[in-house]
């Protein structure tokens, strides 16, 4: 049989959320039971210590999970109508599944269309006779809300999964049964990928009741596994799955791989003793099945997870099987303990056997055997002498028989069919020779909204506390590849954990932070980016130095560079960026600082690229249009860095004397001040509505200076060999346009703005002509980024050394609010290289732009650990209904805890009033702490009704009053509803019969605290609703 990995793990058990908690629960021998809580029924009224007293149940215990009624729908694209009878086993499915897969480090978007198996265990169907013992509250929701087949196919559904998607009820063995089935499904290829597991909640008493009578159900209510005092079991709640992939695919993908299935099996009793009879030899039989299938010796197990339903029958029948089956020919020196999960969280029927199998898993992950509770005797009819069965009252030390450690896990229905897993620790991981760590990192967190963001960034804070031995390298790999990315969004650059615990801490308190970047992406644009190629004079020694060494492909492509510059410099360009120490560097002039220029920029073009971020437009001042064009696809590289090297050549034999300034001035006002002798001075570059270089001869541009300082005019010389852009640099035009004659031109393959004109250059523009004026004419810089702008770009990362261009961009665009644009940089003198990068990818990803991670780790991979999981932000959904079961109150209990009845976006039904016949009231208190869900939809910073909610309301309401199927027509949003930060805004819907056979909507409301003799009510929308004829009905429900 080929071995499956189990790579994640999710789970909800009594007293433990996750599997770590679990963990420690477990190791801590931790009893989880509790009295029946108040909101399931009232105990007193029910309880019996007499087993068969009719109606009664002799327990007073369970092992139950809080809030089982708190669910976050929107998550999951789940409207709040579906999700009140929607069964909360369901619910939690979808969450601890999503949990699962976080622990797996997979994006659940990733698996959309693709052969991903569901296999889920399930066996108690309370909600489903809760909501169907009162009709009137049965919808179209209500079917496929409490379908045990649903259970599986939701998650299917919900994250878009093409594999088999099967819900088991093989009663206590379910679970376990799961389990076999989706490794089948691996083995024979229907399944590349499952998502495997069950759920129970205890929900209404019947079933106790049930079991009470059929004497199965411990008085004291502890599942007391192997005592001599054991009197059955006690029930218990929880969900646990396991994300399961072929050993061989997990190995390749690097997954975390937390255990290995080595075999199972799974067999029935048949005709026994009894139908819920214990069969010794069925269970025999299926352990030496499932052996048989791992290829395992009965010798090598070291621990069984028993059944272990503590009942004096069962107990006894079961450790003799195990005997039977694990004792022959095994040595004295080769122990085996036997335990039960049962004795901490008691029996999750439906769900017993993944809790079992993910206390194996946890247990072979730390080397240790949990204790087995409230062993004090052991049962007479168990005899454990002549064996090396043991069971541990303490934590034990979990000592090998083999090269890795290997165990059992057997789960019994009690209809007879009978399910037995072998378990083998996960191999060792190894670390690569090449897995050399970086100094800096960047963490991205992302949630769906504000609030679950905070929250979190608290529990990465809380983690990296409690973990300090994790690797940040590997803590940020696994958050950064193996999360979804929601619209709020957080990234933090880091150089330790105490680093990165104190930006996520200053975050989550609200505070400001240096090197951490937080914002909301907008869906309504799509982010195209424009990079922005720096021009000469941005030079300087070690320029991307740091990227050099450390990052491979912006290496390759220097070298690649060097390689074809070599003709033209005569020497390496790595001696003219990076020389040795005390080593003369000739960067500074023009022959070398163009080339170099280019050949970084090109570098960083490639290195963004690999990293997901690809530019729609692209820009160059002057020297950076050549690389610009080279991006855009107008020359290949060679004939770029030709252009570029025989342009700088020409450009350094001009003779010396020129001069280059920048005014702060408008070139109007510069003319008006000084006549400019074209042939002597011309303007260079047009970098704002104040910024205008001039350019020529240095005893004419002085004298401008001097007139310009004089009416106070600021001035900057700029560090430049040569007068750029001039009436000096006409005698090299015509060679320039011999080298220019010799180049290949095409078309090009995304938007490129021209220096000489500020707008899109079209192919027809790109000629040697082009390039010979470009040398020539002034950097229309500022005309080229209002074309930008105009064209939709708000994000501008520029390709430089260091960041001359993003302020004057930014200063381009004076009547524009630029407050959400993003004016990122690639490099910074005297910053850290990586460091810069990283905080530029980090704004681009708080901004929205999609990062290739897998680019970006494609050097060097972290390894996959276990983070904090989602932080869901929940809300109550739970069905009402008239007619309680006598026996029960749950549906009662759990409405009076909210102080709002009926629906939770309709409130109340009021009485008709007498003078508004064929008129329907309801009512509600809106505020965010009962619908924290509504708070995610917001306008200019302040949250809002959204349109769906209207939709649902007037939906709602009509098939409250009317029943059947309506349409809603002609919304009219007339004012904004707004969520109150702080109070309650009370809001009244009306419906009413119009003489056209439509029914009129009408949503209004008002402060609470109004005053209540006050008739002014602010109207948010109006509608009209259609209720279909009895075909149309038909038609519907025959669909």
């Amino acid at each position: 049989m080929e071995p499956i990995a189990i790579i994640g793990t999710g789970c909800r058990f009594p007293g433990a959320n996750n599997p770590e908690s679990f963990w420690q629960l477990l190791r801590n021998g931790v009893d989880t039971i509790t009295e029946v809580p108040k909101e399931r029924w009232d105990i007193d009224a029910l309880y019996d210590p007499k087993p068969a007293t009719p109606e009664k149940m002799n327990t007073r215990c369970g092992g139950f999970l809080e809030q089982v009624d708190q669910f976050e729908p929107s998550f999951f694209g789940i409207s709040p109508r579906e999700a009140e009878p929607m069964d909360p086993q369901q619910r939690l499915l979808l969450e601890v599944a999503w949990e699962a897969l976080e622990n797996a480090a997979i994006v659940p978007q990733k698996l959309a269309g693709s052969k991903t198996g569901v296999f889920i265990g399930i066996c108690n169907a309370d909600y489903h006779r809760l909501i169907y013992q009162d009709s009137s509250r049965i919808n179209a929701h209500s079917g496929t809300g409490t379908a045990f087949s649903i259970a599986a196919n939701r998650l299917s559904y919900v994250l878009d999964l093409r594999g088999p998607s099967v819900a088991i009820d093989t009663a206590c063995s379910s679970s376990l049964v799961a389990v076999h089935f989706a490794c089948q499904s691996l083995h024979n290829g229907e399944s590349n990928l499952c998502l495997v597991g069950g759920v129970n909640l205890i929900l209404s008493p019947e079933p106790s009741i049930t079991f009470s009578q059929a004497h199965m159900m411990s008085a004291d209510g502890r599942c007391k596994t192997f005592d001599a005092s054991a009197n059955g079991y006690v029930r218990g709640e929880g969900c646990g799955i396991v994300v399961l992939k072929r050993l061989k695919d997990a190995l390749r993908d690097k997954d975390n791989i937390q255990a290995i299935i080595k075999g199972s099996a799974v067999n029935q009793d048949g005709l026994s003793n009894g139908l819920t009879a214990p069969n010794g030899p069925s269970q025999q039989a299926v352990i030496r099945e499932a052996l048989e299938n791992a290829g395992v010796a009965s010798t090598q197990i070291s621990y069984v997870e028993a059944h272990g339903t503590a009942t004096s029958l069962g107990d006894p029948i079961e450790v003799k099987s195990l005997k039977a089956v694990l004792m022959q020919g095994r040595e004295p020196d080769q122990p085996c303990w036997i335990g039960s999960v049962k004795t901490n969280i008691g029996h999750l029927e439906g769900a017993a056997g993944i809790a079992g199998l993910i206390k194996v898993v946890l247990s072979l992950q730390h080397a240790e055997i949990p204790p087995n509770l409230h062993l004090e005797q052991l049962n007479p009819y168990i005899s454990l002498k002549g064996t090396t069965f043991s069971i541990p009252t303490e934590r034990q030390p979990w000592v090998a028989l083999t090269e890795r450690r290997l165990a059992g896990v057997s789960s019994f229905g009690f209809g007879g069919t009978n399910c037995h897993v072998i378990l083998e620790e996960a191999p060792p991981t190894t670390t690569g020779a090449n897995d050399i760590q970086p100094k800096m990192h960047l963490l991205t967190l992302s949630a769906k909204s504000e609030k679950a963001l905070s929250e979190l960034a608290q529990s990465y804070v809380d983690f990296l506390a409690s973990h300090p031995e994790v690797s940040l390298f590997d803590v940020c790999f696994t958050a950064n590849t193996g999360r979804s990315h929601f619209n709020h969004r957080l990234a933090v650059v880091a150089e330790s954990t105490v680093q990165l615990r104190e930006q996520l801490e200053a975050f989550a308190a609200k505070k400001e932070t240096a090197k951490l970047v937080s914002g909301q992406v907008n869906n309504s644009k799509r982010q195209k980016i424009a990079f922005l190629f720096t021009g000469q004079g941005s030079q300087y020694l070690g320029m991307g130095r740091q990227l050099y060494e450390n990052a491979p492909i912006f290496r390759q492509a220097i070298d690649r560079c060097d390689e074809i510059l070599r003709p033209y410099l005569g020497q390496s360009l790595l001696q003219v960026l990076y020389p040795k120490p005390g080593e003369a560097s000739p960067l500074d002039q023009t022959a070398y600082t163009q080339p170099a220029l280019f050949a970084l920029e090109y570098a960083l073009v490639q290195l963004w690229k690999s990293w997901g971020i690809h530019p729609s437009a692209v820009m160059g001042h002057s020297v950076g249009e050549y690389v610009a064009a080279t991006v855009a696809g107008v020359f290949t590289l060679e004939d770029g860095l030709k252009l570029i090297s025989e342009r700088a050549r020409l450009m350094q034999s001009l003779p010396t004397g020129g001069e280059m300034v920048a005014v702060f001035a408008s070139p109007a006002f510069i003319r008006k001040l000084h006549e400019i002798d074209n042939n002597k001075v011309s303007f260079a570059a047009y970098n704002g509505l104040q910024n205008t270089v001039i350019s020529g001869e240095a005893q004419f541009v002085q004298a401008i200076c001097t007139q310009l300082e004089a009416a106070g005019i600021k001035t900057k010389k700029l560090q430049t060999s040569h007068a750029f852009h001039s009436p000096l640099m006409e005698p090299i035009l015509a060679q320039f346009r011999e080298v220019a004659d010799n180049v290949t031109y095409a078309a090009p393959q995304m938007a490129i703005v021209s220096n000489l004109t500020g707008e899109q250059l079209t192919s027809e523009a790109i000629t040697p002509d082009y390039w010979c004026r470009h040398l020539r004419s002034p950097v229309e810089f500022a005309e080229s980024i209002k074309t930008l702008h105009t064209s939709g770009y708000e994000v501008f990362v520029e390709i430089g050394p260091k960041p001359t261009l993003l302020g004057m961009g930014r200063n381009c665009l004076p009547d524009v609010e630029t407050s959400y644009f993003a004016f990122l940089p690639s490099l910074r003198q005297g910053q850290s290289d990586c460091q810069q990068m990283l905080e530029s990818l980090g704004e681009l990803y708080v901004h929205g732009v999609e990062v290739d991670w897998s680019g970006f780790y494609q050097e060097n991979q972290g390894r996959r650990v276990n983070l904090p999981t989602y932080p869901w932000e929940r809300s109550r959904y739970w069905i009402e209904t008239k007619l309680p079961s006598k026996n029960s109150q749950p549906l009662e209990a759990w409405q009076n805890s909210n102080d709002t009845k009926g629906h939770p976006l309709l409130g109340s039904q009021l009485k008709n009033l007498a003078h508004l016949p064929n008129h329907y009231f309801w009512e509600i208190e809106l505020d965010k702490r009962r619908l924290p869900y509504l708070t995610q939809h917001r306008l200019l910073g302040a949250a809002v009704v959204p349109v769906a909610v209207y939709l649902e309301m007037a939906l709602v309401a009509s098939e409250e009053v009317f029943g059947g199927f309506h349409q809603v027509r002609d919304l009219e949003l007339h004012n904004v509803l707004f969520i109150p930060e702080n109070g309650t805004q009370t809001v009244q819907i009306i419906l009413a019969s119009d003489v056209d056979g439509l029914t009129s909507f009408q949503v209004y409301s008002r402060p609470t605290d109004a005053d209540p003799s006050s008739k002014k009510w602010t109207l948010h929308a109006t509608a009209k609703i259609a209720h279909s004829n009895e075909q149309e009905k038909k038609l519907c429900s025959s669909a």
